[in-house]
């Protein structure tokens, strides 16, 4: 059976020892670059490997790509290759905040064309409340060859400004509502949105758990967000192209996939002082 959207703690403990699993901590903290791989030093599901949402899961911005740009294909899956991760490979991801920086591996392995990735649902404190084994001990990842096949899920900022005023582009800012609306900004130095973009906070896809909501309700709420607007028009955003894998994970967990991220997302946005800000 291949995972692809979520896996449950029990499915994963079942699997911990199964050659065909790879298994990623993504633990991370926006304020505190140094505090995923304390975490995983300290502990770390058993066999899981680390990965860093600065270091593996971005290249480093120059100011004007973004605070997390997208590596490059051929370097991202290099390092998937040095991980154990081929074509048969089923990936685990997970961590400490609800799935945020899991569902940025998530959406970078479907990126590459690899469908068998999941991301563990309750992350990190569902694993630990269950009692189910970690350790301090680094695995050796096997050596393998992993092959890119990309596919078409994202836009760049071109894209998004030479449709700002069509109707076939909806934009969806998974940012927290006063940084929508250009208040308390403290990560970026603009405040604001995108014109025309609607707001939809990630962290709306969770339970109180941090445990994924049921579909249905996850439906009900982005039919209800997006309206008539086909769902391969609908373009996800955040800061800086993280949070907003998170709502296309529960778009795609909600039977809705088809969407499309745009990675620079705001950081971005606002590095052009000639792209519109709305606060409205």
């Amino acid at each position: 059976m291949a995972y692809t959207t979520l896996i449950q703690v029990d499915e994963l403990a079942a699997n911990l020892d199964n050659p065909q699993f790879v298994i990623f901590d993504c633990r991370h903290e926006l304020g505190d670059p140094a505090f995923g791989k304390q975490a995983y030093a300290q502990s770390h599901i058993t066999n899981a490997h680390f990965a860093s949402v600065d270091d593996d899961l971005s290249t480093k911005p120059n100011g004007s790509n973004g605070r997390h740009p997208l590596p490059d294909i051929e370097i991202f899956a290099a390092w998937l290759g040095s991980m154990g991760v081929t074509g048969k490979t089923q990936v685990v991801g997970y961590d400490s905040a609800a799935g945020v920086y899991a569902s940025r591996l998530w959406w970078m392995l479907r990126w590459l064309g690899h469908e068998s990735v999941a991301v563990l649902d309750g992350g990190w404190n569902a694993w630990m409340q269950a009692g189910q084994p970690v350790t301090q001990e680094v695995p050796t990842p096997a050596q393998a060859q992993f092959t890119a096949k990309e596919r078409d899920c994202k836009v760049d900022a071109a894209y998004v400004v030479a449709n700002l005023e069509s109707p076939q582009m909806l934009i969806v800012d998974a940012r927290s509502n006063d940084r929508f609306h250009g208040q308390n900004e403290t990560m970026d130095p603009v405040g604001g949105h995108i014109p025309g973009a609607v707001n939809r906070l990630f962290k709306k896809n969770v339970d109180d758990q941090g445990y994924f909501r049921p579909p249905a309700d996850l439906r009900s709420e982005f039919t209800a967000l997006i309206g008539d607007t086909p769902v391969e028009s609908v373009v996800h955003q955040c800061g800086s192209g993280v949070s907003a894998c998170h709502n296309l994970l529960a778009m795609e967990i909600a039977s809705l996939g088809g969407a499309r991220l745009y990675p620079g997302s705001w950081s971005e946005w606002v590095a052009d002082p000639a792209r519109p800000v709305a606060t409205d």
